[in-house]
């Protein structure tokens, strides 16, 4: 039987071009790709970086097989050498990229790729699929969580999307704080936590709340949360704690005005005893809405659609550039688009988090390792300076970019889950170094720069 590969996760042009280069005698050519956004949606302060291991893993099984060729052949639009070419590839070359969960900016280099171009040309698609997919999702998601403040997140919005992007949706969200899924198959693949207790069929199928809630209780225990806005709110939540105790677990709002239904059901299930009865939101929420009900007295939410599809930005606009190449001398040449609209900064670069003390206060991008070494340099002189500014005293750089392939074999194999929870971990120590007030809300100006000059960050510290 034919294995499943992610080879034709791709898009023609990607192998119509291998095919051009290796007839012009340049496929061979070492060359530096790297992906990165240009900018961040409107009102985004970072951006969350999600499906780095995705993308390892299909680099690993990015190889064309019997069926891939066949079709290939069937569809006459390349040329038989080039599939026997093809029927040998594996990725033989280096990524390197910032820690799945880690936060990203304007330029960010978020992942790197060498190889010659015949080998790294072809990865751009699978790559970029999955990054724009995930990220879109932990970007919004993370804004959620925040939102939140400190109140758990469910995701249950798989049934919104496609069955395999809800899986991955699922373990998204579960990388940038989310507290469990709604999603069987994310929690068999990734070990995310699971919730779900019932929906309004299941009090539709009784012939009264009354019947349904017993039923429920009698096989879930007190401890599971009960949905109370089938019929009529107060009623609803009154027979759930005569039927369950003051130890009901919660009860879920899914409709109407949460805030003032959360306000009218605590002061009820208060004043019936049940005062550790948590209550949760669900319907259409996202980080706006979620920032309004701050000050409510609710106890988690319930979050689907506006998760799983981006929160109004499904793509975050990662592309994958081609921003070095050997040249015909044998030497490695910086190259980009010179498009105002589109100009792409040249050269391999190294990425750093500059902090002041535990406080991040800018991206640091520079091209070639030449430039990095001078600007370690500068740093150090002015630390070992006694007319340095004392700002200086304080300050680090933490490198973002770690080696992931290295020649075509994973740098550390590591098991689904304990990857996911290394991101979550990841994510939630880079959030914290921007130091951003919850209260500030969602939205606001890029949480610090992206700075490309090291003379420039240096002006910085004064």
């Amino acid at each position: 039987m034919d294995t499943v590969t992610s080879a034709l996760l791709t898009d023609l042009y990607e192998l119509t071009m291998l095919e051009a280069a290796r007839e012009a005698g340049t496929a061979s050519r070492r060359c530096v790709f790297e992906v990165f956004t240009r900018s961040l949606p409107e009102g985004r302060r970072y951006g969350a970086l999600a499906g780095t291991s995705r993308v390892l893993d299909a680099i690993a099984d990015f190889r064309f097989d019997d069926a891939d060729l066949r079709y290939l052949r069937t569809a006459g639009v390349l040329k038989e050498e080039t599939l026997e070419h093809l029927a040998e590839y594996r990725f033989r070359g280096d990524v390197h990229g910032y820690a799945e969960g880690e936060l990203y900016f304007p330029n960010s280099p978020v992942l790197r790729i060498e190889g010659t171009f015949e080998n790294a040309v072809l990865l751009e698609t699978a790559v970029l699929s999955i990054l724009n997919h995930d990220s879109g999702v932990a970007s919004a998601g993370s804004r959620m969580v925040t939102a939140a403040r400190g109140r758990p997140c469910i995701e249950m919005g798989g049934r919104r999307v496609h069955e395999d992007a809800a899986i991955a949706a699922a373990r998204a969200a579960y990388v940038v704080g989310f507290a469990s899924t709604s999603n069987l198959a994310a929690g068999a693949h990734y070990r995310v936590p699971v919730a779900g207790t019932a929906a309004h069929a299941f009090t539709l199928l009784f012939d009264t709340e009354e019947e349904a809630f017993r039923a429920q209780l009698a096989s879930q225990g007190t401890g599971t949360t009960v949905l109370v806005d089938t019929y009529d709110v107060e009623q609803a939540v009154r027979t759930a704690v005569e039927i369950a105790g003051p130890g009901l677990g919660a009860v879920r709002l899914d409709s109407g005005d949460l805030g003032k239904q959360a306000a009218q059901v605590r002061s009820l299930l208060d004043s019936l005893g049940a005062t550790s009865t948590r209550i949760t939101a669900t319907g259409d929420l996202d980080e706006h809405r979620v920032e309004e009900l701050k000050d409510e007295p609710l106890d988690g939410y319930g979050i689907g659609t506006r998760l799983v599809t981006g929160g109004g930005h499904p793509a975050p606009g990662f592309v994958y550039k081609l921003v070095e190449r050997e040249g015909a001398d044998g030497r490695m040449h910086p190259v980009g688009k010179r498009s105002a609209a589109k100009e792409t900064l040249g050269a391999g670069k190294a990425a750093f988090r500059m902090l002041v003390g535990d406080t991040a206060f800018a991206e640091l991008v520079l091209p070639g390792e030449e430039e990095v070494a001078e600007f370690e340099r500068e740093l150090v002189a002015e630390l070992t300076s006694g007319a340095s500014n004392p700002e200086w005293k304080r300050t680090s750089m933490r490198a973002l970019q770690q080696p992931l392939i290295r020649g075509g074999e994973l740098v550390e194999e590591l098991r689904a889950p304990a990857r996911v929870e290394a991101a979550r971990a990841r994510h939630a120590a880079s959030v914290a170094e921007l130091g951003l007030p919850a209260d500030e809300g969602p939205d606001g100006e890029v949480a610090i720069p992206t700075i490309t000059d090291g003379v420039e960050a240096a002006r910085l510290l004064g």
